[in-house]
């Protein structure tokens, strides 16, 4: 126990990270063996620990906060191991399992963010814009002093080579931001890193590994350009300069036009626009973003085309109704014409009435129904008989 409490109180004062056990339980085991005097190495991400004799490391084991554990197998003799860069400012744990001849025993290290609470650096964030320049910004914590001082670190994670931000951008003479204008060590990945230094208090650190495709706001495309024909305008633009080389279908871009278009960068940085003449003076507008991470960049500056005088496009108008009307006249007589023409050659020929078959009342017919006798007349009325009598020639009288 004295041992262990001993190899404690080293690892305290030597290192910044703190070497703890896993309780009273655990103390008991490790009685009697030696301490692994674990230590962290955070430019590196690697943990290395004093090897023993006839001892045998499993694996070793990172506790990340967001990540959860990252375990990694360890070969024979091995001693040490390194882990994938995470972000530590909220603190990790790792964790040795050692198989030694008795049994196996585990050993833990707390790697802590020392210093007081709410004093590191917030709202961290960083941005790439025209391709070779790039802002970082953050915020003073809550409960920093007023003498506190904040310092930025950038760390390419592919060669590990690490600088100081040249140009801070400072408020009441505390740093809170970076300016860089030379980009050409930064890989992919980098890690940022703010410490800060204080007369009255320890100051906590804040970092964050960030890929560049993500903070790099993309410039407006170049040299846009309108050619219009009778029914359409065809816009063209060429793609903007990037970080680095990127392909079409990498790039999404928007058109301000009368509304807002969406065009992947498959289209071949064109799109055809239906304006057929006249047309009205337009102006188009174009912004850039990355196909999947949807982070628009400012507007380019706007493109005009179309008729300036708006008189003239009324113009233009008026003379195709004109004509239009004037043809739609000609078409009307030629037809009209043809058809007079064919009635003088293709006279009606007249046909024979049918009285039998006709469905009209001949002229001679006459129907009594429609003279029935008044009941009131019919009393008043004089029937007159008159009867044909012939005449009876008398005979001679006999002598």
């Amino acid at each position: 126990t004295r041992l262990v409490a001993t190899t404690v109180l080293l690892c305290m004062l030597l290192d910044p990270v703190i070497l703890q056990t896993l309780g009273h339980q655990d103390l008991t085991t490790v009685e009697g063996f030696p301490s692994l005097n674990m230590k962290f190495d955070s430019r590196r991400m690697e943990l290395s620990w004093d090897c023993k004799e006839n001892t045998t490391y499993l694996e070793c084991v990172m506790i990340h906060k967001e990540k959860g554990p990252i375990e990694i197998m360890l070969k024979e003799n091995e001693c040490h191991c390194k882990f994938p860069d995470y972000s530590l400012h909220e603190g990790v744990t790792f964790m040795v399992k050692v198989n030694s001849i008795q049994r196996p025993i585990p050993e833990t290290l707390v790697y802590t963010n020392s210093g007081g609470k709410g004093t590191a650096a917030q709202n961290f964030s960083c941005f790439i814009y025209n391709a070779n320049f790039m802002n970082c910004t953050w915020a003073k914590g809550q409960a920093a002093p007023d003498d506190v001082q904040y310092f930025l670190y950038i760390r390419d994670l592919k060669y590990r080579r690490e600088r100081e931000c040249p140009h801070y951008l400072e408020d009441s003479g505390t740093h809170v931001g970076c300016h860089l204008e030379d980009l050409s060590g930064l890989a992919y990945y980098n890690y940022f890193l703010v410490n800060g230094t204080s007369q009255r208090t320890g100051i906590q650190f804040f970092d964050s590994i960030l890929y560049w495709k993500k903070i790099e706001i993309y410039s407006p495309p170049n040299n846009i350009s309108v050619h219009c024909n009778v029914s359409h305008c065809l816009i063209q633009w060429e793609k903007p300069v990037t970080r680095h080389t990127l392909s079409n279908r990498e790039f999404k871009y928007q058109l301000d036009i009368q509304r807002l278009i969406e065009v992947s960068g498959n289209w071949e940085n064109k799109y055809n626009f239906p304006s057929p003449e006249p047309r009205a003076k337009h102006t188009v507008k174009i912004r850039t973003s990355d196909a999947r991470i949807q982070r628009w960049g400012s507007w380019s500056q706007p493109v005009e085309f179309g008729s300036d005088d708006p008189e003239a496009s009324l113009v233009h108008i008026y003379m195709l109704v004109v004509l239009g009307t004037l043809v739609s006249a000609l078409i009307i007589g030629c037809l009209l014409k043809r058809f007079l023409a064919s009635r003088r050659l293709f006279p009606r020929i007249p046909h024979v009435k049918d009285k039998w078959n006709d469905n009209h009342p001949s002229d001679h017919q006459v129907i009594w129904e429609k003279f029935a006798s008044d009941p009131q007349k019919a009393d008043n009325e004089e029937i007159v008989t008159v009867e044909e009598v012939t005449a009876v020639t008398a005979a001679p009288a006999s002598v």
